[in-house]
C-alpha cells in the first residue's frame, strides 16, 4: 500500500472537529489514487495501490464504505470498498465509461454517470449492480457531477443543455422526472447539498478565467461566493454537520485540500503536500 505520509493542519485557520476522516484523491508517485487523512490532515495514508487509477471517491451514509471510481479492469467503472481500503467490489461493470458515483441516503441505489448511450447522461443502478437506468435521456448533452439530497428524493447535476457550451445547475426527482434548472450563470460544476438539504455549494466560473467556491439556497436564490480569492477553487463538500466545507484550491502553487467556515472564513491548508490533491469528501 506504500508508507504513511504524515501531514498537518494550518494553526492559523479554524478550530477544525477533534475527530473524524476526509478521503481524496492523490498523485503522490505516478497514479491517482485513494487516500485518507484526519480531519486536521494528520496521519495521512493511501487505502489503493500504486499501479491503479481511482479517484472521485465519496462515503456511504453510514460511513462504512467508500464509492469511487476506478480503471483497474481497463475502463472506468464505479467501484464500492470498505472505509479502510478492503473487500472493492464494482458496481457497474459495462465497457462504457462508468464515474462520479454517489450512494443513495437510504443506501439502496448509485446515482452516477456513464457514457453507455453515447454523451453522458445521468443514471441510477441498485447497489448489487442490477436495474440500470437512464435518468436523463438527453443524447445532445453533457449531464454530470450527480448529487443526492440528503432526503433521496432528488438529484442536482451540472448540464451543457441550453447553449451545448455553459454548465448550469439542475435538478430532478430521483426518477428523472420534474427537471427543473437552477438560476446560476456563467458556468457551473459540482453542487452538493448542504447536510440539511436548505443549502446547495458549487464551483462558478462567472468571472473569465477563475473559479470559485459559491453556495446558494436549495431554490438558487441568495448566491454567495465563499471562497473569494483569484485562481481555481473548486470541487467543493460539505462536513457532516453543515459547518464546514472542503475544496480544493491552487492559491499555494498546487492543488491543495482546504477546509473554511461553511460562510467562507478561516480558509485553512489541510493536506499541505507539494503534489496533487483534490476531490475529498468528509467521514459522516
Amino acid at each position: 500500500m506504500g508508507s504513511a505520509v504524515l501531514g498537518c493542519g494550518d494553526v492559523t485557520g479554524p478550530e477544525l472537529p477533534p475527530s473524524g476522516q476526509i478521503v481524496f484523491t492523490s498523485i503522490r508517485e505516478r497514479y491517482l489514487r485513494l487516500w485518507v487523512m484526519n480531519v486536521d490532515g494528520t496521519r495521512q495514508r493511501p487505502l489503493t495501490i500504486e499501479g491503479e487509477t481511482n479517484l472521485e471517491p465519496s462515503w456511504t451514509p453510514d460511513g462504512s464504505g467508500i464509492v469511487f471510481t476506478s480503471w483497474r479492469d481497463g475502463n472506468p467503472d464505479i467501484y464500492l470498498m470498505n472505509a479502510d481500503g478492503s473487500n472493492p467490489q464494482p458496481v457497474t461493470r459495462d465497457s462504457a465509461n462508468d464515474r462520479s458515483g454517489r450512494l443513495s441516503p437510504d443506501g439502496s441505489r448509485v446515482v452516477f454517470v456513464s457514457e453507455r448511450t453515447g454523451d453522458p447522461d445521468i443514471w441510477v443502478i441498485d447497489v448489487d449492480g442490477s436495474n440500470p437506468v437512464n435518468l436523463t435521456r438527453s443524447p445532445s448533452s453533457f449531464d454530470v457531477d450527480p448529487e443526492w439530497s440528503p432526503d433521496g428524493t432528488r438529484i442536482v447535476f451540472a448540464s451543457d443543455r441550453g447553449d451545448g457550451e455553459t454548465f448550469s445547475l439542475w435538478t430532478m426527482a430521483a426518477d428523472g422526472t420534474g427537471l427543473q434548472r437552477l438560476p446560476v450563470e456563467g458556468g457551473a460544476r459540482s453542487p452538493a447539498w448542504s447536510p440539511d438539504g436548505a443549502r446547495i455549494v458549487f464551483t462558478s466560473f462567472r468571472d473569465i478565467g477563475d473559479a470559485e467556491v459559491y453556495v446558494m439556497r436549495a431554490d438558487g436564490s441568495g448566491q454567495t461566493n465563499l471562497s473569494r480569492i483569484a485562481g481555481v477553487d473548486e470541487l467543493p463538500r460539505w462536513s457532516p454537520d453543515g459547518q464546514y466545507v472542503l475544496f480544493s484550491t491552487k492559491r499555494d502553487g498546487n492543488p491543495e485540500i482546504y477546509a473554511m467556515k461553511s460562510d467562507g472564513s478561516d480558509p485553512v491548508n489541510i493536506t499541505r503536500y507539494k503534489g496533487w490533491d483534490a476531490m475529498s469528501a468528509w467521514r459522516p
